[in-house]
C-alpha cells in the first residue's frame, strides 16, 4: 500500500471522527434546550388545562383534569360578579394601552431622531446621563412617584397611571437610535437641500424607512401597561374592582378567601388575556426581529 493511500485514510478517518464529534455535540446541545423548553413550557401547558377544569380550586393531585368544561371562559366572559370583570379590566387595560403606546412611541422617536441626526451641545452629555439613569430600575422611585401624584391629585386615575408610563418612555430610545443610525445621512441632506425642515425630514424621509423600528416601539409600548402590575396597583389603589387593569384584577383573584372558588377562572383570564398580545405578535413578528436586530447594529 502507498503512502499515499495511507494518507488519504488517515484524512478520511479524521474527518469522520470531527463529524461524529459534531454530530455528539448537536445531539446534546439540542437535547438540553429541548429539556429547557419542555420546563418552560409545563407552566403554560398546565395554566391551559387547568382553565378547562371543572374544578374550581387547584387540582394537586391531577396534573391533567379528570373532567372539561368550558364553563370557566364563558363566565369571565358573559357571567361578570363582584369578583370577575373580565371584560371591563380588558376594556380599561385597552384604553391605557392605547394612550400610552401613542405617547410613548411618540416620545421614543423624537428622542431617537435628535440623538441620531442632529448634533447639538450637550448631546453627548444627555446620552450618557440617559444610559446612567437606565442602570437604576423604576421600581425605585416608586414612592416618590406615588406622592407626587398625590399631591397632583392624579392618584386612582388613568391619566396618572398613563403619565407614569409614558413619562420616562424616552428613555428607552437607544435600540431606535442604533435603527435611525442606518438611515442613510445622504437622504436627510438631499431633504434639506430641498427646503425640507427637521419635521419634515423626520415625517417623510425616517419615519417611512423606518417600519420595523417603528413596530418594534409601538408592540413594546402597547405591552408595557399590559402586562404591568406594580405601578398600576401602586396608584389604582381605591379597590374599586370596575377601574382595574387586567393584571390587578386577576390577582385579586388569587387571595386566600377566592382562590378556592375562582382559580380556574383566573387560568381561563390568563388565557385570554395572552391571545391579543400572542396574536399581535405573530403578525407583527417579521418588523419585530428586524427591528432588534437592526437596531442593534449600530446602538
Amino acid at each position: 500500500m502507498s503512502t499515499t493511500t495511507i494518507n488519504e485514510a488517515e484524512v478520511q478517518k479524521s474527518l469522520q471522527k470531527g463529524r461524529n464529534k459534531r454530530l455528539v455535540a448537536s445531539i446534546i446541545r439540542h437535547a438540553i434546550l429541548a429539556f429547557l423548553a419542555f420546563i418552560w413550557l409545563v407552566p403554560i401547558i398546565w395554566l391551559v388545562l387547568t382553565s378547562f377544569s371543572t374544578t374550581k380550586g387547584v387540582n394537586y393531585s391531577h396534573f391533567f383534569p379528570e373532567q372539561y368544561t368550558l364553563w370557566n371562559y364563558t363566565s369571565m366572559l358573559f357571567e361578570s360578579d363582584t369578583v370577575a370583570q373580565l371584560p371591563q379590566w380588558m376594556l380599561n387595560t385597552t384604553i391605557i394601552a392605547i394612550f400610552n403606546c401613542v405617547i410613548s412611541t411618540s416620545f421614543v422617536l423624537m428622542v431617537a431622531y435628535a440623538f441620531s441626526c442632529c448634533r447639538f451641545k450637550g448631546r453627548t452629555m444627555l446620552q450618557n446621563l440617559s444610559v446612567t439613569v437606565n442602570l437604576f430600575p423604576g421600581v425605585l422611585a416608586m414612592i416618590a412617584v406615588y406622592f407626587v401624584l398625590r399631591f397632583m391629585n392624579l392618584t386612582n386615575s388613568y391619566a396618572g397611571l398613563i403619565m407614569v408610563y409614558a413619562g420616562s418612555s424616552g428613555l428607552g430610545y437607544l435600540i431606535c437610535k442604533g435603527f435611525f443610525d442606518t438611515v442613510p445621512a445622504a437622504l436627510r441632506e438631499a431633504a434639506k437641500i430641498d427646503g425640507a425642515s427637521e419635521a419634515r425630514t423626520f415625517f417623510q424621509i425616517v419615519i417611512p424607512l423606518s417600519k420595523p423600528i417603528l413596530v418594534y416601539t409601538i408592540i413594546n409600548s402597547f405591552m408595557a401597561p399590559w402586562t404591568d402590575f406594580v405601578m398600576a396597583k401602586m396608584i389604582l389603589n381605591s379597590g374599586v374592582s370596575t377601574d382595574w387593569t387586567v393584571a390587578i384584577g386577576l390577582s385579586n383573584m388569587l387571595g386566600r378567601n377566592l382562590v378556592n372558588n375562582y382559580f380556574s377562572r383566573f387560568c381561563a383570564g390568563g388565557v385570554m388575556v395572552a391571545i391579543p398580545i400572542s396574536v399581535l405578535f405573530v403578525i407583527m413578528q417579521k418588523f419585530y426581529v428586524e427591528g432588534v436586530t437592526s437596531g442593534a447594529d449600530k446602538g
